[in-house]
């Protein structure tokens, strides 16, 4: 068995705590591949075979992903898992994390349990762009895809349709188009509603409304919505989860959700409820 092991962090306290993790992998007969920047950057003394992308991942027949860090962390594992469909083990190295599952400490009390396979499987939807068809960005996000305005204070339009339907004319800072995971991110901020992650939904959240009677929306995920931009400058801002393109005002969004799913892995007794409960301090009034 091999096992990924990404994080975004190089500092000292990381490095020993993965070299501590690394170790028990080993113990366990778990080969550990690592992300060839982390290790490059932490020094690491010891060989380890290393990854940099998906090929590397497809080709030496990886088994599961480590991340360790925060939410942002796990949604950067997209980048290399793509459609091979690992599952994505997050450990909470970060604050909030709704999508990390264990626990620094939890880890290691449940490796074990992981490596055996004795988890739940938590499968993610994915929104991909389906034009422009352009080789300078990777065209799918976890949690969301948002349209926002550049270097200006006016206000932006998004005229949106829905399988070729006439939606809404949005005026306002933009428009974030939300998966079940992404609901808890960026569009819950802007009040976007929590959607469970089993759902087959997208969240079509406005950004600072121009019109007060605008509110989120949500649809089946199995549209395509297309997205036209109007601004008083020649461009706007597009981002993919945590990634920022800048396009021109004559380029059209159309996206949908992707053939694949990113594979999540959670405790087996692990509850989506329980989770927000623990994150939003649901109950944690003296009324209760």
């Amino acid at each position: 068995m091999k096992a990924a092991i990404y994080s975004q962090k190089n500092d000292l306290d990381t490095f020993l705590y993965l070299s501590k993790f690394v170790s028990e992998l080993e113990k366990r007969g778990v080969q550990p591949f690592l992300y060839e920047g982390m290790a490059t950057a932490m020094q690491f003394s010891k060989n380890f075979e290393t990854f940099a992308g998906k090929e590397d991942l497809k080709e030496n027949k990886v088994d599961l992903f480590f991340t360790f860090g925060g939410d942002g962390t796990i949604v950067n594992s997209l980048l290399f898992v793509q459609d091979l469909m690992i599952p994505v083990v997050g450990v909470n190295t970060g604050r909030l994390g709704f999508l990390a599952s264990f626990t620094k400490e939890e880890v290691f009390l449940e490796l074990d349990g992981i490596i055996k396979g004795e988890v739940k499987i938590s499968e993610r939807s994915v929104i991909e762009i389906i034009s422009p068809n352009s080789s300078m960005f990777f065209p799918f996000a976890l949690n969301d895809l948002t349209i926002s305005r550049k270097e200006t204070t006016a206000m932006i339009t998004v005229e949106s349709y829905i399988n070729g339907e006439f939606l809404n004319t949005f005026w306002g800072d933009g428009i974030i188009i939300s998966t079940p995971t992404g609901s808890t991110a960026y569009s819950l901020s802007c009040g976007g509603p929590i959607i469970t992650p089993n759902n087959n939904t997208f969240v079509i959240t406005p950004i600072a409304p121009h019109n007060l009677n605008v509110r989120p929306l949500i649809v089946n995920d199995d549209v395509e919505i297309h997205l036209k931009v109007k601004s008083r400058v020649p461009q706007y801002s597009l981002s993919l989860d945590s990634r920022l393109f800048h396009m021109e005002t004559d380029v059209e969004i159309v996206l949908r959700k992707a053939h694949f799913k990113l594979l999540l892995v959670h405790p087996p007794n692990l509850s989506f409820y329980e989770t927000i409960r623990q994150k939003l301090l649901w109950g944690n009034d003296k009324r209760n």
